[in-house]
């Protein structure tokens, strides 16, 4: 899944702690669950993308989860799994 030593697993439990760690309660509440359940789902690719996500800052990743802005297509597909997740 990723480069270097760090194995699956630890990859996940690393991506689960940025995903409820970010800088809003808002983004806590939709990435938290989200990676709490999907990340272990995830190919490697996939785990990639959400990685690269998370180095979005919180207002713009709220605004394009919310469907207040457009989000970066390639941002839109794991996006769109994160509506899909929540019901949106």
């Amino acid at each position: 899944m990723t480069a270097g030593s760090e194995d699956a697993a630890t990859a996940v439990k690393r991506m689960q702690m940025r995903s409820w760690r970010r800088g809003t309660k808002e983004m806590d509440m939709i990435l938290g669950p989200f990676g709490d359940s999907e990340l272990v789902k995830m190919s490697a690719a996939e785990f990639a993308e959400y990685e690269n996500l998370l180095n979005e800052n919180d207002q713009d990743l709220y605004r394009w989860v919310s469907e207040k802005e457009t989000e970066p297509p390639e941002f839109a597909p794991m996006l769109n799994k994160i509506r899909k997740f929540h019901g949106l």
